[in-house]
């Protein structure tokens, strides 16, 4: 029966391993040496790995930047739907001030809090929408192909 290699494929960093191995040198150096103090000679080994580092292509670069735009978008979503739930619970809140006259301070407290939380995640969202258009931009730098047609 052969032998299967597994891959275990885990939510982060699932391809490090695989990329790792191919990215490491191992040299390994014999030397004979005698010894001035008249404790004789012998053969040391040394062993040393580097790392080798190689640039990436045009089209690695591209679809790089395309991930990290991605990424921004999901992260830019994430924020506006946060902005539209404490929006949401603000709103909430302030109708419950008025309904539940007896606890209306606890109401308007909570509802300032959610209506900061809001603005918190729009300004998020909205910083996200930026690294996503940075991206893009390095994104369209790195494609091989010219894709905007000027007409001066």
């Amino acid at each position: 029966m052969a032998e299967e290699k597994h891959h275990h494929h885990h939510l982060f960093h699932h391809h490090k391993d695989e990329q790792q191995a191919e990215d490491v040198a191992v040299v390994q150096e014999t030397a004979y040496s005698s010894y001035d103090d008249g404790t004789g000679a012998g053969y040391s080994t040394t062993t040393a790995a580097a790392a080798v580092v190689t640039e990436p292509t045009d089209a690695e670069e591209y679809e790089n930047y395309k991930k990290e735009e991605k990424h921004h978008k999901h992260k830019e979503h994430l924020g506006e739907m946060g902005a539209v739930a404490a929006g949401a619970f603000a709103l909430y809140e302030k109708h419950e001030a008025k309904k539940d006259p007896e606890h209306a301070h606890k109401h308007k407290i909570e509802e300032e809090v959610a209506a900061a939380v809001a603005v918190g995640s729009g300004g998020y969202a909205f910083h996200e929408h930026h690294e996503k258009k940075d991206s893009k931009k390095d994104a369209e730098e790195h494609d091989g192909g010219e894709k905007r047609h000027h007409l001066f």
